[in-house]
């Protein structure tokens, strides 16, 4: 079989230059790799409040930002999550078969529950891998790129796997988790030990801020003691970081930044960052303002859309006539 891969993003926030590196960047590659399916989570959006207008605003922003990052519609499917009704009805099904326990044990929502009241802890929170799960299964994807706090889900998905198959017989593919090596997790500016997360307006990079704004953040990012441009997560988090985005922008290895470096003060090395970043972000957004001008989205979605209906209907009949459930 052919590697299909499966991705997608929740319209949640402000997308960020950690996002543009660890998914959009990498489009052609994936593209050039195999069948690409790729969807806007806006149902796993709805598992934490969200304002209706910001998840619709969001959403149009997602679509654009991949036509700008080079999608070609005719090599993948880009579409929403909503738009296809199998994967709520295949979550339907695949809730009975993960228990309770496995779920409770998820890093993210012990995170995320931990920070509210037990009584405003929504299902679908809890029941998130069920629903994501079910996003990779429906596609027979058996390559999901993810950040590295999204491995415990494929694992999870993994197990479901085989524990249906083993019941069933060889119903459904077995995916696997790939994260990628060179700025698989972009830190925040003002705290590099936390992750570029969407929600940080002095640490965040956004796809759609100025580029003075930009320079201005990168400029003012943490760094550390001494003067050397090296890679030290540990003792250098913040030049760390920067050397990691220059890497990832410039498809580079960090031994040649740091050779790059060698004899650079912070200053200038933060010049040099800030240069890399603007021009790879400035075309880009160039690109994205005409998608929406002229709202070419629309049909690439809808178009997608079908594409995906078309794989997860299959699935999705699968499944039910593997349990049992008639088929009329």
């Amino acid at each position: 079989m052919a590697e299909r891969i499966l991705t997608g993003i929740k319209p949640t926030g402000q997308l960020t230059l950690g996002n543009y590196i660890a998914v959009l960047k990498n489009l052609k590659q994936q593209m050039d790799r195999g069948e690409c399916f790729i969807f806007i989570a806006d149902l796993h959006a709805l598992t934490l409040p969200i304002d209706p207008e910001v998840l619709r605003q969001n959403s149009i922003d997602l679509a654009a930002f991949y036509l700008a990052a080079g999608l070609d519609p005719k090599r993948s499917a880009l579409f929403l999550q909503s738009s296809v009704p199998a994967h709520s009805e295949l979550n339907a099904i695949m809730q009975n078969y993960l228990y309770m326990g496995e779920l409770s044990r998820m890093t993210q929502f012990k995170e995320k529950s931990a920070k509210m009241k037990e009584n405003a802890i929504g299902l679908g929170l809890f029941a998130y891998p069920v629903l994501m799960a079910c996003d990779i299964i429906l596609y027979d994807a058996n390559i999901v790129p993810v950040g590295e706090d999204q491995t415990q889900h494929i694992e999870l998905a993994r197990d479901l796997v085989n524990r249906f198959n083993n019941r069933y017989g060889n119903i459904l593919t077995m995916p696997k988790a790939e994260v990628r090596k060179v700025g698989k997790r972009i830190m925040s500016l003002s705290n590099p030990t936390v992750k570029m997360s969407k929600s940080d307006p002095k640490g965040d990079i956004f796809l759609k801020d100025d580029p003075a704004v930009i320079r201005k953040k990168i400029m003012s990012a943490v760094t550390d003691l001494g003067s050397e441009v090296k890679f030290d997560e540990e003792n250098k988090p913040g030049i760390s970081n920067l050397l990691t985005i220059y890497c990832a922008l410039k498809d580079i290895s960090i031994s040649e930044a740091e050779q790059i470096f060698a004899n650079y003060r912070y200053g200038d090395f933060k010049k040099a960052v800030a240069d890399a970043v603007i021009d790879e972000l400035v075309p880009f957004q160039e690109r994205y303002r005409q998608i929406i001008k002229d709202k070419s989205y629309e049909d690439v979605l809808n178009e997608g859309a079908k594409k995906a209906r078309a794989i997860a209907n299959q699935t999705l009949k699968r499944v039910q006539k593997a349990i049992g459930l008639l088929i009329v």
